[in-house]
């Protein structure tokens, strides 16, 4: 497998110079929180990451005519009639994965985190009820994959405090941070069973030069995402 460092370590700095450049098209100072937003939700500063899977699946000997990004990633859902996903993977007409790519940037940590845990649930609850009742057949069951990259800051490293005005929050958010409830909700998306694969990695914004990252969940790393989706498309597509 070639080297994942360098590769995480390209798409770290890709991440980071993208965001810059679409905060600074934002504007003035008065348009900067929602300037970071945007930043957040335009949609190509994880671009990197795509084309680095893309990359690792090639290597692997799936055909590159298999692998669709940026266009022909539409599956069908059972609550709603179809979403993009940013990466799929579609082998002689079956469905062999899907994979989403998500950050979040500060400084609005709270509801931004609350929508990232929504549409992961969601889109996974979706497309496995499509599955369910037929949507892909003949597809066996396709591996869904979830990587999210955040900011690592003093505000999303610092303790969040729960409300719980009728019954008490699980003992496992008590003083967790937001970086503390990411690592518990992708660890709990895979427990469920709900992704196959999924990713955490944190970064701060000075890594546009250096592209460094950790990976604070020993069971959440981009080689145990990657390993597995690699080994399971080589053995379909070979």
């Amino acid at each position: 497998m070639p080297d994942l460092d360098a590769g995480i370590r390209e798409a770290v700095k890709y991440f980071w110079m993208t965001r810059q450049q679409q905060s600074t098209r934002q504007g003035d100072a008065a348009d900067r929180d929602r300037g970071g937003r945007s930043a957040v939700t335009g949609g190509k500063q994880m671009d990197g990451f795509v084309r680095l899977v893309r990359n690792l699946l090639i290597a692997a000997k799936v055909p590159e005519s298999c692998i669709a990004i940026n266009k022909r990633v539409e599956l069908p859902g059972w609550f709603r009639a179809e979403k993009k996903w940013d990466l799929v993977i579609v082998h002689e007409k079956e469905l062999v994965a899907a994979v989403e790519f998500k950050s979040q940037i500060g400084p609005s940590f709270g509801n931004n985190f609350n929508n990232r845990t929504e549409e992961a649930l969601g889109s996974a609850t979706d497309i496995w009820a499509a599955y369910r009742e037929g949507a892909f057949k003949p597809s066996a069951r396709p591996f869904l994959g979830y990587l999210m990259l955040l900011e690592d800051c003093d505000r999303s490293r610092s303790p969040v405090k729960v409300v719980s005005p009728h019954f008490p929050v699980f003992r496992e958010f008590r003083g967790a941070s937001y970086q503390d409830r990411y690592a518990i909700l992708i660890e709990k998306l895979l427990r469920d069973r709900l992704y196959d694969g999924a990713c955490f990695l944190l970064s701060g914004a000075a890594s546009a030069t250096t592209g460094d990252y950790a990976e604070p969940h020993p069971e959440l790393t981009f080689e145990k995402f990657v390993k597995p989706l690699l080994a399971q498309l080589a053995s379909i597509c070979s």
